[in-house]
């Protein structure tokens, strides 16, 4: 019988699929991944990864030479260019002025602002749920919205990994660097409640943009 333990990255995995799922399946989500959603739709959540992704770089960089936090941190993964250049083709050269982070938005940047700055598990957790969710489904994501609203790479630049030739690959050795991260059971355990915590902002800001097209359809 085999009693070998559960790797961490197989056990985060499974502890978070429901909420993955959960998020994966919101309202607002689903109608942008079908004929429902419309290009502004599609703008509104760009706008909102901007704001995310522009407080997990800054954390990155905060986090760099922390000794547990800098096995994850990886250039090729960096997506701010990529969301500035798509809200440029987007919006147009006057985005900054033209955007907002919604409530929820405000609430995750908050958090990953706070971890960022005094817990490398707590930002890891962050790290790994956007950006290994990036390299999954955010990969069919972006072929559904070039499909739909005819675009090539302006546009969804933030989708495309140009520097991850083998995106398999390269999520095995990000698992393989959270098997190998030196937490015991009690900080393994604040992690997954941290991803978990990630993914509830990823479902209710989707509830927030919802919120936000019916109040300009209105």
């Amino acid at each position: 019988m085999d009693n070998a333990p559960i790797p961490f990255s197989s056990a985060l995995r499974a502890r978070s699929h429901a909420a993955h799922s959960s998020s994966e399946s919101a309202g607002f989500m689903a109608d942008l991944m079908s004929d429902a959603g419309t290009r502004d739709d599609y703008i509104a959540l760009v706008a909102q990864h901007w704001f995310i992704y522009e407080a997990l770089e800054r954390a990155a960089e905060r986090m760099r030479h922390d000794p547990v936090a800098a096995p994850f941190i990886s250039d090729r993964l960096t997506r701010l260019p990529a969301l500035e250049a798509d809200l440029t083709f987007l919006i147009g050269a006057d985005w900054r002025d033209r955007i907002g982070p919604l409530p929820t938005t405000r609430r995750y940047t908050r958090r990953i602002d706070e971890v960022g700055a005094t817990w490398a598990g707590g930002f890891v957790a962050h790290h790994y749920t956007r950006y290994l969710g990036d390299l999954s489904g955010g990969l069919y994501i972006g072929r559904v919205m070039s499909r739909r609203f005819d675009f090539e790479t302006n546009g969804i630049g933030f989708y495309l990994f140009d520097e991850i030739a083998d995106p398999a690959a390269f999520k095995d050795v990000y698992r393989a660097q959270l098997d190998a991260a030196p937490w015991d059971e009690q900080e393994r355990e604040r992690v997954v409640e941290e991803v978990l915590l990630a993914y509830r902002f990823n479902t209710e800001l989707f509830g927030d943009l919802a919120d936000d097209k019916a109040s300009r359809v209105a």
